[in-house]
């Protein structure tokens, strides 16, 4: 049976099964990552992992998942950006009994300036 060596930053070098981990790879960029929860503590660990650790840890049977970016990374923004005014003024805003029907009345008015334009 195969055993693995990684690093817990907790624990230092763990020894582990490649049941132990997964392989994660995004299928828009190539770029890989590993992961597993540390034998010792429980500690969820992830670390970067070039192709050719991807490769060898895949070779030696740890699962494989591959995901892909969010489709809002490319739709088209408009509009002025986000700032923490903004933020706080929804954190406010979602403190209060009726935050849904304002938000509504919020988008519906901006809605309407929009078309109006």
């Amino acid at each position: 049976m195969t055993t693995i060596r990684a690093s817990c930053p907790e624990c230092g070098d763990v020894q582990l099964q490649p049941a132990d981990l997964v392989v994660r790879v995004c299928a828009d960029d190539n770029e890989g990552s590993y992961c597993f929860n540390c034998p010792e503590c429980g500690f969820g660990v992830a670390k970067d992992a070039s192709a050719r650790i991807v490769e060898l840890l895949v070779s030696t049977g740890v699962r494989m998942d591959v995901w892909r970016l969010p489709a809002e990374l490319h739709e088209l923004k408009s509009g002025p950006r986000l700032t923490h005014d903004d933020l706080l003024d929804l954190h406010l805003l979602l403190q209060e009994d009726t935050w849904f029907d304002r938000l509504v009345a919020l988008v519906d008015g901006s809605a309407d300036h929009e078309n109006a334009n």
